[in-house]
Parts: structure tokens; C-alpha cells; sequence
């Protein structure tokens, strides 16, 4: 599309070759061009200008209005508005749907019934962007029953054919209010409706902030059931999550894997990593560092420290080792003389880990100084 200066200085030359033969449309294009252009004050000036006979015409009014509703000018809307019923000019919906949308960008919902009623008097059929606004309004301000009701509306009209955006507008609102499974329901009608084999990103982040619902849903349930010492329950949960999960949040297994972990269960922890491994998951820092953390306390240490190599080079920003266990295993690395497997250690540290150059060189001085034990040869 052509910039609107342009497009405006496009009209003022046609304007000056014909201006005895500018049509009421024309004049429309051209109050709205110098609205945008010039501001809403030369925008009434021109329209003041124009002759009677041009000037009070449904089209001259109607950009009118539009001015009013782009600069949020709500009293002269309303009053422009008032100027069209006298004229008799409200006789589509084109004037009443703008005026719609300007009341709810202004966050005056309380307005749009009134204009609806409107309508209705008149016997101007709602169309579907009549519709639209409405039921966005009410999602807006978690209206459930009230866009219940249009909904149903919309689907008994005859003269209304329903658009996958609709129904994504209330699986919106329904998410907000906590109702799951009805949110599931319209993003399932939602998506009967798309053309093609792609979502629209409207259906895609509905479904993407349902599986974060579900997923904080079924991370109480497990966390809860773990503090109670019930694994069982909890396996269960957990492949309940499994089997109905879009949105993967390894926080989830990563519970039951700690919990493993801390219970001394540590070829379940395994099994479980690998399980998630085999699926396409790829297992997160932190729950490496929680296995590390298992094989420390039960005396497999360079299990513990294999794992822990595993985990810095994941590379994941933000993560940096439990200081007390990375301590130990470069104890233990010291005593074992591999100084290389430390070297490679303090590497990941400093490049993954964003670990201080200066903490790096002391680890580092450290682990060169021998040990009181293998000075003596033991």
C-alpha cells in the first residue's frame, strides 16, 4: 500500500485538475487523508469548506466520524453520530460497527449494548463484525456468560457463518476463567474451521498457555504426592502427563527423578532419564545435576562426576553446579592425580557456566598443588 502522504498528495492533484467534479466519495478519501496527514483540526476546517450540497452526504459523514474515532475524540464521535440519525443516514451497519470498535478501544463496554439495541430498533441486521466486536468485548472483561449467550446467537443465526476466530476468542476467554475442558472444546471447533494445514497463532498460543495450565495443574499433584511419600501415586500422575501433554516442561519429571534420586533409587532415575531420552526429550541441566547429586551421596562418585560433565556441557545460560558438589569432585579428581579430567572441568565452568576468570585460576592453582596424601604416597 501507498504511504498515506502519498496517497494524499495523489488527491490534492486530482482535486486541482477537477475540483468542480469531486464526488462525495471522493471528498470521504480526502477528509480522511488530511485527518491522518494533517491532524483532526485541518480535517474539520476542510470539512467546514465543502459545500452544502457535498458536504451532507452518508459518505462525508461517515469519514467524519472515522476522524473522530482514529483521534479518540469520543464527545464530537458521539455528536457526529447524533447528526447522522437526524440525516437519516444510520441505515447500515457500516457507522454503528465503527462506533463499536471506538467504544471498545476506549474500554466502554457498557456503551456497546445500547448501540446494539440501536440496531436492532432499526432493523439493521448484526453482521459477523458486529458479532466479533461484541464477543471479543466480552472475553475482554471475562464475561463468560454473556458470551456464552452471543455465542449461541451466532450459531442459531442462518445469516451468520461462524469464523475459526471466534471460537479462538472464547477458548481465550474460557482459559482465563479456569474452564479447561470448555476451552478444549471451542479450540477443537477452532480448528474444524482453518483452512489449510497450519494453526493460526491465535489457536497455537491458546494451546500452548492450556498445556502451561495443565502442566502447573499436574506439578502440584506430583510435588504434593512426592512430599507424602507416595511414588506410586505419583508414577501414576506422571503417565497420566505423559499421555495427554502438548507442551513438554521437564520440571515435571524432573520431581520424580529428584525424589529417586534423594530415596537412593537410582537405576529408576536412570531408566526414567533414558526413557525421556528415547522419546526426544533432551534432558535439561538441572536434572543431571540432580542425578549427580543422587550418585554423590551414595558413594558413586565418578558416576557423580561424569553426570556433572554431562550437565556443564549442555550449556544451558543461567546454570551453574551446586558449589559444595563441584567442590568435592574436584577433590576427588585431585586425589585420583587426573588433573586433565579437572582441567576439562574448569573449562566447562568458565565457558558454560559463567564462572569469574578469577575463581576459575584459584580452582585451578588448587588442584595443581598436591595433595598432603600423595606427597607421603598414599
Amino acid at each position: 500500500m501507498l504511504p498515506d502522504l502519498v496517497l494524499y498528495q495523489i488527491s490534492e492533484w486530482l482535486s486541482e485538475q477537477r475540483n468542480h467534479d469531486l464526488s462525495p466519495g471522493d471528498i470521504a478519501i480526502r477528509l480522511d487523508l488530511i485527518s491522518k496527514v494533517h491532524g483532526l483540526e485541518e480535517a474539520e476546517k476542510y470539512f467546514d469548506g465543502i459545500p452544502d450540497t457535498s458536504r451532507i452526504t452518508i459518505h462525508v459523514y461517515g469519514a467524519l466520524l472515522n476522524c473522530y474515532a482514529e483521534h479518540k475524540s469520543l464527545d464530537k464521535a458521539e455528536a457526529t453520530m447524533q447528526k447522522m440519525r437526524e440525516l437519516g443516514f444510520l441505515k447500515t451497519s457500516l457507522s454503528y460497527n465503527n462506533m463499536l470498535k471506538f467504544y471498545s478501544r476506549l474500554g466502554k463496554t457498557e456503551k456497546l449494548d445500547s448501540v446494539m439495541q440501536e440496531m436492532e430498533k432499526q432493523g439493521i441486521d448484526w453482521n459477523m463484525v458486529t458479532f466479533n466486536i461484541r464477543l471479543n468485548a466480552y472475553e475482554a472483561t471475562s464475561d463468560i456468560e454473556g458470551m456464552e449467550k452471543l455465542l449461541m446467537k451466532m450459531e442459531a443465526d442462518p445469516e451468520i457463518t461462524i469464523d475459526w476466530n471466534a471460537y479462538a476468542v472464547a477458548a481465550n476467554g474460557y482459559l482465563k476463567a479456569g474452564l479447561h475442558e470448555k476451552t478444549i472444546e471451542m479450540l477443537k471447533k477452532a480448528e474444524q474451521l482453518v483452512s489449510g494445514k497450519t494453526r493460526p497463532i491465535h489457536i497455537m498460543s491458546a494451546y500452548g498457555a492450556m498445556g502451561k495450565v495443565w502442566n502447573s495443574v499436574y506439578l502440584c499433584m506430583i510435588s504434593s504426592l512426592v512430599k507424602l511419600d507416595d511414588l506410586d501415586g505419583a508414577e501414576k500422575i506422571l503417565e497420566e502427563w505423559v499421555s495427554v501433554t502438548t507442551f513438554l516442561d521437564f520440571r515435571i519429571p524432573r520431581v520424580l527423578i529428584t525424589a529417586y534420586c534423594e530415596k537412593g533409587l537410582l537405576e529408576k532415575a536412570e531408566a526414567y532419564i533414558e526413557r525421556l531420552k528415547d522419546s526426544g526429550m533432551e534432558v535439561d541441566p538441572f536434572t543431571l545435576d540432580r542425578l549427580a547429586s543422587g550418585y554423590r551421596a551414595h558413594g558413586q562418585v565418578e558416576k557423580a562426576v561424569e553426570t556433572m560433565k554431562q550437565a556443564l556441557l549442555a550449556g544451558l545460560p543461567g546454570y551453574k553446579p551446586n558449589r559444595f558438589i563441584l567442590a568435592e569432585h574436584l577433590e576427588y579428581l585431585k586425589e585420583k592425580g587426573d588433573v586433565e579430567a579437572a582441567e576439562e572441568i574448569l573449562r566447562l565452568l568458565r565457558e558454560n557456566c559463567h564462572f569469574s576468570t578469577a575463581i576459575c585460576e584459584k580452582l585451578r592453582s588448587y588442584i595443581h598443588v598436591e595433595s598432603p596424601s600423595r606427597r607421603k604416597g598414599i
